[in-house]
Order: structure tokens, then sequence, then C-alpha cells
């Protein structure tokens, strides 16, 4: 009976997680502003940078927000109702978005769920983000890169901070991040990987 009841936070924990990771904040805001399906625009993901695409830098704005703000939101909440379930929230907050059921497990790239994920688990790690993300993307206008490094950079800055708790989590995420960036890594290899402002097929 005890070990089932040690089971209940957990589930909860990766159930709430998944379900706010699986919001997919890109789709229903350019559906609702009259964008069209995001999903038949540009590269078909459900991010900011395609969202971008439409021409609404608005709505591109507000998906960088939302799907950064489940990564936070999921990771706290849950560490407040289920103290010391809050990497499992991170785990499944960002499967939920790379993942969603709603979407037939076809979802983004996490770099932005990832950011909220840091916020929430470890403010410094998070900052170090911002500032590669941001400052890669600004420098280099090619966003998907800029959400790599800043990704790759996630275990390296928790160790380098002493944050060995989170070392292996961020690594499985980091390494998702560049599975999901499989077709861009293929791109940026060959040249042809479109920069911010320009279209892409």
């Amino acid at each position: 009976m005890q070990t089932e009841i040690l089971w209940i936070a957990p589930t909860c924990a990766l159930l709430l997680g998944y379900l706010l990771g699986s919001i997919p904040f890109g789709v229903i805001l350019t559906h609702l502003g009259g964008a069209g399906d995001l999903r038949t625009i540009g590269s078909g993901n459900i991010g900011a940078t395609n969202v971008l695409r439409t021409g609404r830098k608005g709505l591109a704005a507000a998906t960088l927000l939302l799907d950064a703000a489940k990564g936070w939101a999921a990771v706290m909440l849950c560490e407040h109702l289920w103290p010391g379930t809050g990497v499992l929230a991170a785990a499944a907050v960002f499967i939920g978005h790379l993942y969603p059921v709603w979407l037939k497990f076809r979802g983004g790239k996490g770099v932005a769920t990832l950011m909220g994920i840091m916020i929430a688990l470890y403010w410094p790690g998070a900052l170090v983000y911002a500032v590669l993300w941001l400052g890669l993307l600004a420098a280099l206008r090619i966003s998907s890169l800029a959400g790599m490094v800043a990704a790759v950079s996630t275990p390296v800055g928790a160790a380098w901070f002493g944050r060995f708790d989170l070392v292996f989590l961020l690594i499985a995420l980091a390494l998702l991040v560049l599975w999901k960036h499989r077709e861009n890594i293929d791109r940026l290899l060959s040249g042809t990987e479109p920069r911010i402002g320009r279209k892409s097929g």
C-alpha cells in the first residue's frame, strides 16, 4: 500500500507536465489570429520561428513566451504540489512539447520550453542560456544554430556551477533538441540553412 502511495506524486507530475507541454501555443495563436494552420506554413514546425514566417511578429513573440512559460509553470507547479517532482515535471513538459498527443506527436523543437525549464530549475543556468541563444540569434540570425548551442550549454553550465544533480537531465534534453534539429543540421552542413527574415521551403 505504501509503495502504491509513493507512486502517486511522480505519476501526477509526469501527467501534468506532459499535458502542459503538449499545449501547441503556436498552432492555437496562428489559428485564432487568422494566420492559417501553422503546420502548413514554412517548415511546418509549431514553434516561434515558424510563426514568424507568417509575418505576425506579435504572434511569434507570444508563442515564444508561452512556450517558455509552460516549461516554467510545469516545474514550479509540480514542485509546489508534490515537492521533489520538479525534475520529473521538467522532463515531462519537454516531451509533451516535442511529442504532443493532440498533433499526432509532431511537436516543436524545444528551445523556448527548455528556457522556461531552466528558469524554474536554476536561474543562473537560464541566464547563460539566454545570453547564448539571443546573442547568437542576433549575431548570426540562424535560429536553429543559436538554439542548439544554447541547449548544449545547459549541462555544461550546470556542471560548471556545481549543479551535478541536473546534469543527466540536461544532457538528455539537449540531445533531444539536437535530434529534433537533425534536418537543420544537414542544412547547416550544406550551407542551405535559412536565416531569420528569409523564407524557408
